[in-house]
């Protein structure tokens, strides 16, 4: 028997605000790319629960599609056995539908954030076959089951590749080998036959890390999964990877004939620690290196010119692209509340967002609300 927590009525929700209105003035991304794709953003628990209200305002002023960042994750959605919490996830669909926004999971199968008694029989071993295959079975029946019709695309399996682009050793892989990929798939399109379904990774623009994302898709399609699309978190730095490689990683996978997504957009501005390179697997560093958080007051103008040029570049791409690309998604509203800041090093400023820490637009927002003006006809 399940446990299972609804939502609270909307009077008990607390609302607070310490930024500024929206500028009424301001063009609206999601008009301006209305001929293109849908763009959105992450929303965090804070934007869930009505909290944060000058994010809230960002979102329903310039976005038409939301993923939230982590209440749909496992380990926050069903973190017992057979004990599931709907609450937060059923104000995320609320507030999606109000506002008429396409509405994206996050995400049912993944190695991490995953409760440790999913992996684990009785005496802490690791589960036999049958018993892990009807832990993800349920799972996903009665999460995606839940939103039928609701949530109208879900990130299926999520980083499943190592950075050579062979299949990451998982527990998931372990316990039922690479059918695990297939079964996941299955299992989400028993529970709604019309959402989309996707595979998720990141640093696709490496081209081996991306050769094995394309032959994961083909793996996929080869055996009867229903893959309708795959998502290029797209984590970018001012000065990797080339745009370059960005390109080619839409044109791999659309000619897999497969929608094409960008779903965790944002753009660091901060150096990289000694040592690191972008796949490393979500390792947290303390500060210790002399210059390794420089942007502590402000973004400089001329880094806010650099991000923004930035910017123009990587959405000049994705318009050449508009015919494949379906959704852009942004990893968070503004720089206060980015993941960025604790990533990959703890507590520094980072600014890789369109909008600042008092939700007003950057240099970045403005590049990217003109390259639309230019590029798509009115």
């Amino acid at each position: 028997m399940r446990n299972i927590v609804f939502s609270l009525p909307a009077l008990f929700l607390v609302f607070s605000s310490c930024g500024s209105p929206p500028d009424d003035s301001l063009p609206r991304l999601k008009e301006l790319y209305s001929d293109a794709f849908v763009i959105g953003t992450a929303m965090n628990r804070s934007q869930i629960y009505g909290r944060d209200t000058a994010s809230i305002e960002l979102i329903e002023t310039h976005f038409n599609t939301i993923t939230p960042e982590n209440i749909t994750k496992w380990q926050h959605i069903q973190p017992e056995p057979g004990v599931f919490n709907f609450e937060p996830a059923d104000l995320f669909v609320e507030f999606g539908e109000r506002n008429d926004m396409f509405m994206v999971g996050h995400t049912l199968v993944w190695h991490s954030q995953t409760p440790a008694w999913v992996f684990q029989d009785e005496y802490g071993n690791l589960p036999d076959r049958e018993t892990l295959i009807e832990r993800m079975r349920d799972h996903i029946h009665t999460v995606v089951g839940r939103y039928k019709g609701r949530i109208h695309g879900w990130d299926v399996v999520n980083e499943a590749l190592n950075e050579d682009g062979t299949l990451r050793e998982s527990v998931w892989y372990q316990v039922i080998g690479p059918e695990y990929l297939v079964k996941a798939f299955n299992f989400a399109r028993e529970a709604d036959p019309e959402a989309e379904l996707y595979y998720n990774d990141y640093n696709l623009e490496d081209p081996v890390k991306r050769a094995g994302a394309v032959k994961l898709v083909k793996y996929l399609q080869e055996n009867g999964a229903p893959v309708t699309g795959i998502g290029t978190q797209s984590h970018l730095h001012l000065t990797t990877p080339p745009v370059t490689e960005i390109e080619k990683t839409i044109t791999d996978f659309a000619a897999l004939g497969i929608d094409v997504m960008v779903t965790e957009l944002e753009i660091d501005v901060l150096p990289y620690p000694s040592g690191y390179f972008q796949g490393i697997d979500r390792a947290l560093i303390d500060q210790e290196e002399e210059g390794i958080n420089p942007f502590t007051d402000k973004l400089p103008d001329e880094v806010q010119e650099e991000l923004a040029e930035r910017y123009r570049e990587v959405f000049e791409v994705y318009l050449k692209h508009r015919d494949v690309i379906t959704r852009v998604t942004f990893w968070g509203v503004n720089d206060l509340n980015t993941w960025k800041n604790n990533y990959p090093v703890r507590g520094r400023t980072n600014h890789p967002l369109l909008f600042d820490r008092e939700w007003q637009p950057k240099p970045a927002f403005y590049e990217v609300a003109g390259i639309a003006r230019e590029v798509i006809p009115e």
